[in-house]
């Protein structure tokens, strides 16, 4: 027997009418309870919009923002190399290197040192006699052997009269330094050679004439 048998028509459609209230009030309050339970799970959202899984949305700007500073720090590092590198270069023309070259030692090409004279010596001499004196290109030859010079040949010299004892050479060849050492060791002159002996055998040809005397030595 239902509920409603005893009642009237319009009271039965009423009592329906509460009930399906009820029912829709039932669900929506349902609806409201797993509403809330669930936001108060997820957290409070102060943005509005979903956050990203894992990380908070200004994450990927602290990632990009890294990278940007990590050339800056070899580019600082290599400045003080460079600098040092160029501090440490040589500069030119150092005090005790006059325009970047050193000096001359005795003995070398320009200067008269021990050495370079007696190098002078081994340069070949030819003594020729251009005088009535007998023999005194002979003697002429040997004070120069005896003072250690390298004399190759003695003769006589009759293409002509020369005024003095000279000592002739080949200019820009070893001669010239020889016959100019031996004239000033043994009192003569040094000279170019003239055009009658440009074709003779090399070496300095010392013509002896009767203004030198035997046993002149000098010295160096």
């Amino acid at each position: 027997m239902s509920v409603f048998s005893g009642l009237s028509r319009p009271l039965k459609a009423a009592g329906v009418a509460l009930i399906g209230v009820a029912v829709v009030a039932a669900v929506i309050g349902g609806v409201t309870v797993l509403n809330t339970s669930g936001d108060q799970n997820a957290g409070p959202s102060t943005s509005g919009e979903p956050t990203a899984p894992g990380g908070s949305s200004s994450a990927p700007q602290q990632s990009s923002s890294a990278p940007s500073s990590a050339p800056s720090s070899p580019a600082s590092s290599s400045a003080p190399a460079s600098s040092s590198a160029a501090s440490s270069a040589p500069a030119s023309g150092q005090p005790g290197q006059p325009g970047g070259q050193p000096g001359q030692q005795p003995g070398q090409p320009g200067q008269a040192g021990p050495d370079q004279q007696a190098s002078n010596k081994w340069v070949t001499l030819r003594v020729y006699n251009n005088s009535l004196i007998k023999h005194l290109a002979e003697q002429a030859a040997a004070d120069f052997r005896g003072s250690g010079w390298n004399v190759a040949e003695v003769g006589n010299y009759s293409q002509g009269n020369i005024p003095t004892t000279t000592a002739y050479f080949r200019p820009g060849t070893d001669e010239e330094a020889a016959a100019k050492q031996l004239a000033a060791e043994f009192g003569f002159q040094a000279q170019p050679r003239f055009e009658g002996i440009q074709n003779s055998s090399p070496g300095v040809i010392v013509i002896i004439t009767k203004d030198y005397q035997p046993g002149g030595h000098k010295g160096s």
